[in-house]
């Protein structure tokens, strides 16, 4: 019988989780549960490469996530789902790969490039230089097959392929050189039109109440060129759209182009369809979500069940590393 494929994703703890994250990350993970062996991880480690100085929200967020991947579907049964910084052999298989690459291929990776630009910072943190093979030694770990990423995301997963062909060239065949898996997902805006993010407080939380769900789809920006009700106005250039495009049936999304195009429809007519389809493709995560919040226990002991199958697999693996480096 064939070895089932593995693949390893994972979400760092800065806080809690949104639609981008559901429709970017968690749909298409439950998804994978069918056909591949799956390892799901807090990545509080890489969480530490920017909140080294707010180290506090870490363990709330990490609690609050695993509520999230639970009532979003991901199973423990079919998943294996942990604790980066409960599985040791991680920081030292990252010790390990940190002598097969160099200073300047990482300083090449997009993001610290893109870091640097953006903050105007020539040096940041070691930590944020190295992640990239932390993000490998998590992967090859587990000796994955596949990484759902974003595009945003292949450049690290080709260095992981990099670090992969260098080790089993100097040591022997230990790790497979993992695909990346691209994942389509649908834009989703924050209530500002920018990419829903924590960071820009715009964000609608898979935890939100209804009537928080409500007032924030209310006040989300809409086609800036229509100040007034009787201006006609472009779906393709209101976030509240792109929203539409993911919750709405097509009947609803043909209502809100000819109504907008025409005027026929003010804006607070078009939130209104949107709100209620929110609402319903959130409520049951959320009634999920006040279960384990009413019994943290649960939540507490899948992950540890899910600690000890990954320190497991990763005890093989490290095994392996070491026979293979005569260590």
């Amino acid at each position: 019988m064939a070895e089932q494929k593995r693949i390893l994703s994972g979400i760092r703890p800065t806080g809690p989780l949104h639609l981008g994250n559901l429709y970017g990350a968690l749909k298409n993970w439950v998804k994978l549960q069918a056909e591949y062996r799956c390892f799901y991880f807090i990545a509080d480690w890489h969480a530490l490469t920017t909140e080294f100085e707010n180290t506090s929200i870490i363990q709330p967020a990490t609690k609050d996530i695993i509520k999230d991947w639970l009532a979003a579907g991901l199973d423990p049964e079919k998943s294996v789902i942990f604790v980066q910084s409960q599985i040791k052999e991680h920081a030292e298989l990252y010790l390990l790969l940190g002598m097969l690459v160099t200073v300047s291929r990482l300083e090449r990776v997009p993001s610290y490039k893109d870091f640097q630009q953006a903050t105007g910072r020539e040096l940041c943190n070691y930590g944020f230089l190295g992640y990239p093979v932390l993000q490998s030694a998590d992967i090859l770990m587990y000796r994955a097959h596949g990484v759902p990423v974003g595009e945003d995301q292949v450049p690290h997963i080709e260095l992981t392929r990099e670090l992969a062909r260098r080790f089993n060239t100097l040591y022997g065949e230990i790790f497979p050189e993992p695909q990346p898996l691209l994942t389509q997902a649908p834009r989703v805006p924050g209530t500002d039109g920018r990419k829903m993010s924590k960071s820009y407080g715009n964000a609608i939380y898979l935890s939100d109440p209804p009537e928080l769900i409500t007032q924030k789809l209310k006040t989300m920006m809409t086609d800036p060129a229509r100040k007034r009700r009787a201006d006609k106005g472009d779906p393709e250039k209101c976030p509240v759209w792109d929203l539409h495009k993911i919750f709405s049936d097509e009947q609803t999304r043909n209502w809100v182009m000819d109504g907008c195009k025409s005027a026929g429809i003010g804006c607070l007519d078009c939130k209104g369809k949107l709100i209620p389809q929110v609402i319903q493709e959130l409520e049951p995560m959320r009634k999920m979500r006040l279960y384990f919040d009413e019994h943290p226990s649960e939540a507490e002991e899948i992950l540890e069940e899910g600690n000890k199958k990954a320190r497991a697999f990763a005890r093989e693996t490290m095994q392996k590393v070491r026979e293979a480096m005569k260590l």
